[in-house]
């Protein structure tokens, strides 16, 4: 496993099958003993599209999650449920970094990381893109 510099792990047991979430207990405790102090510890208990075969209790695993801050939630990959909702709740619980300072002469105007010159006077540059002056 390699988790250095990693903000975030998801750790992930199947809830039909008890050894996988013993397994799953021992990576949290490994993350917490040599990751990033404050990483994001998600623990996804998969398969609840299975819940019939049920080995590992609900009320058991989100005890644990409980007892080691980490953030619990069943899913279903093959259903989709809570897939995204896993995501955005780690997301929501990572440290807010604010934007690097732009460097002057810059703006971003094309979208997501898109930066074109400007004149001195501030108006867009079409130097060194596709329209030559």
């Amino acid at each position: 496993m390699y988790y250095r510099g990693a903000q975030a792990a998801i750790v992930v047991y199947d809830i039909t099958n008890v050894d996988t979430f013993t397994r799953a207990k021992n990576w949290v405790k490994e993350l917490q003993r040599q990751a990033n102090p404050d990483i994001v510890i998600a623990l996804a208990g998969n398969k609840v599209d299975l819940a019939g075969k049920r080995s590992v209790e609900f009320t058991d695993a989100q005890s644990y999650a409980d007892d080691n801050s980490l953030l619990f939630m069943e899913t279903s990959a093959k259903t989709a449920l809570n897939v995204n909702e896993m995501f955005v709740s780690i997301a929501k619980r990572l440290p807010k970094n604010e934007p690097a300072p732009r460097p002057p002469g810059l703006s971003q105007v094309g979208g997501a990381g898109t930066s074109f010159p400007l004149h001195k006077s501030g108006k867009k540059s079409k130097e060194g893109c596709c329209n030559k002056q």
